[in-house]
């Protein structure tokens, strides 16, 4: 997955704006024409009861990367629907979401998202997604 520097630029600019992804500490690692690649440490306040990475923290980084990933085509989106894979439990030192945008489109958009738990030096594939975003209009 390739970065264009500009993009990548804008992307985390729209990443450091949000309170909620500085709170989950998503940082953005690549940014490209249609790909985006979100990371995320582990810290005991994102797991559940067993100590594997919260299913809504699964969604939220999937959710976001997705989101990135269009953004780099078509600017502005919003989340109509996403659904999300749980495949294994996600333990990890660290989590990465690796987007892509399957089909453009002037109103919609579809992604899809994998995402990986390191452990050190070892990747496990932990969840997939898909999302279906909505384009949004900036008012001139």
């Amino acid at each position: 997955m390739g970065s264009d520097p500009e993009l990548l630029a804008r992307i985390r600019a729209i990443n450091d704006s949000a309170a909620f992804n500085r709170w989950c500490g998503f940082e953005v690692l690549r940014a490209g024409a249609g790909v985006a690649e979100l990371a995320m440490p582990w810290r005991p306040e994102v797991g559940q009861y067993a100590g594997f990475l919260h299913a809504g923290l699964l969604g939220a980084l999937i959710d976001t990367a997705c989101g990135f990933a269009a953004a780099t085509l078509v600017g502005r989106v919003l989340a109509s629907h996403y659904s999300v894979n749980c495949l294994r439990p996600a333990v990890g030192e660290r989590f990465v979401a690796r987007a892509r945008v399957v089909k453009p489109g002037k109103t919609q958009v579809f992604t899809a998202c994998d995402l990986f738990a390191l452990q050190g030096a070892d990747e496990k594939l932990v969840a997939t997604g898909e999302t279906l975003l909505t384009v949004v209009a900036v008012a001139a």
